[in-house]
């Protein structure tokens, strides 16, 4: 199986002792990366909605951008975003036979990359997928990246002999991927939250960027290649719920408690 996460906002920049490798989109971000650069500082705080200290923070770092970096100015993007879905990942502690499999089987969605491999170096940027950001291809991303990330996803598929991809990002970020264009199976965990109060399990979206990282480790260290093999999924306190579930949507329950 395939699994496909989201990245993140926040970035950790430690050094890492491992070797990298380059993204299969590196041309396509150089591009991005020089319209974004010439956005003003307003133009690039509207586009994010950021505040004037952020919005100087990725004008500095789109100015910096380099289309031939050194590995000082690299890191691997596993191992760079910070988010909540990180936490839940916690790459860092996969051994290098579970990276190894990572390579292959665990993609990271992004807005200006494209798609990534865990050890594929990036330099620090914030470019959100669902950002207005106009090319000559159209006025979103989604415009600018239309079929390509399917047709990565799906020729890795095809690479590692599985017709099933395993969807643990964001919406935001899973709409670049046209389920026409990808000619997968997906199947996408929900996470739930139950406080015991009777009215019943509910989505709480930092619990469930968490779960979702979790997951993809789950598939990882499991080697997962059979889809069924998640409902066994039980970090965290999750547990699956047949009866709240469907064929490509299983969902996963964590009592108020296991807070």
């Amino acid at each position: 199986m395939l699994v496909v996460i989201s990245p993140a906002k926040r970035l950790d920049w430690s050094e890492r002792d491992v070797t990298m490798t380059q993204p299969v989109f590196q041309d396509e971000a150089n591009r991005l990366a020089t319209t974004a650069r010439n956005l003003t500082l307003g133009d690039l705080k509207a586009l994010m909605g950021l505040s004037d200290d952020l919005a100087k923070l990725n004008r500095d770092r789109f100015r910096d951008f380099d289309d031939t970096p050194g590995e000082d100015d690299l890191r691997p993007a596993a191992l760079a975003f910070a988010g909540d879905t990180y936490q839940g990942l916690e790459a860092e502690t996969l051994d290098a036979d579970e990276m190894r499999w990572a390579q292959d089987h665990l993609r990271i969605l992004s807005g200006l990359y494209g798609v990534l491999r865990p050890l594929d170096g990036i330099q620090p940027y914030r470019l959100e997928m669902g950002s207005r950001l106009k090319t000559r291809r159209g006025v979103t991303l989604y415009d600018y990246w239309r079929d390509q990330i399917a047709r990565a996803l799906r020729d890795q598929a095809d690479a590692v002999n599985t017709d099933t991809l395993v969807n643990c990002a964001s919406q935001e970020y899973f709409g670049a991927v046209p389920p026409k264009a990808l000619c997968l199976r997906i199947v996408t965990p929900v996470f739930m939250e139950d406080k015991g109060d009777g009215k019943g399990p509910k989505i709480v979206s930092f619990y469930a960027k968490k779960a979702r990282g979790a997951m993809a480790r789950f598939v990882v260290q499991k080697r997962l290649t059979d889809p069924e093999g998640i409902v066994e999924f039980d970090l965290g306190g999750y547990a699956y719920r047949e009866d709240l579930s469907e064929p490509q949507k299983p969902v996963f329950v964590r009592s108020y408690d296991a807070n």
